[in-house]
């Protein structure tokens, strides 16, 4: 029994890891998508959603089967619950990856904003957050869960530096305010991507460790 338990867990771990790819790539392919103003590109991300959602549903009903014949506890208990959060995190992501990529094909129907938007760099820290996660999730390294921890704060200035950028811009010329508003829910989707990248470096702590540290102050790891 416990042999075939481990042999489940190892599967569901194989597959969480499949559904992060796939997520990854998606969230790279709508930056790239807004970035080179690449309508094709951004198409492939919203067609790719599908397969993002059939692995989250997927996965779900591996870990309510794992549950219902094994009645797992401890350790094993703790790793389907966090699986749960984090399935549930990454189509979400998927889903963001989506919104910006919808927001890509309209704003490269048009000209760009003349404004100074720090989008790479937002937008490379959002990336980073993801893929620290998925690394610590890999690695089961609540170290490194904790580094992405600290990585937050960093995109919440930047989500409110472009507001207040966007925000001046659209006073001083309203004609530019459809695309602002669109390039306002970008940085807003980026933002989201990051906490809950966030939320998946927690869960890996609390597969680990098994502490709770949700809604609990980052100490800095440094």
């Amino acid at each position: 029994m416990a042999k075939h338990l481990q042999r489940d867990l190892g599967d569901l771990k194989k597959d969480l890891l499949a559904s992060g790819s796939l997520v990854e790539e998606a969230l790279n392919h709508a930056i790239e998508a807004l970035v080179n103003r690449s309508i094709n590109l951004a198409e492939v991300v919203i067609e790719g959603d599908y397969q993002i959602n059939q692995k989250e549903n997927q996965i779900e009903e591996e870990c309510l089967k794992i549950l219902a014949l094994h009645q797992p506890v401890a350790a094993d208990l703790r790793f389907i619950i966090s699986v749960l959060k984090v399935n549930n995190d990454l189509e979400r992501i998927g889903d963001l990856a989506v919104n910006i990529a919808e927001r890509a094909i309209y704003l490269s129907s048009h000209d760009p904003l003349k404004a100074a938007l720090n989008f790479p760099r937002m937008a490379d820290g959002a990336r980073k957050m993801v893929r620290k996660s998925l690394d610590a999730l890999i690695g089961m390294d609540a170290k490194l869960a904790r580094v992405v921890l600290t990585m937050d704060d960093e995109i919440d200035d930047l989500n409110r530096e472009m507001y207040t950028t966007l925000q001046d811009l659209m006073r001083q010329s309203p004609e530019f305010i459809d695309r602002a508003v669109h390039t306002l829910s970008v940085s807003r989707y980026l933002e989201r991507i990051a906490d809950l990248a966030t939320n998946i470096a927690e869960d890996v702590v609390f597969m680990v460790e098994g502490e709770l540290i949700r809604h609990q102050a980052v100490k800095n790891t440094e």
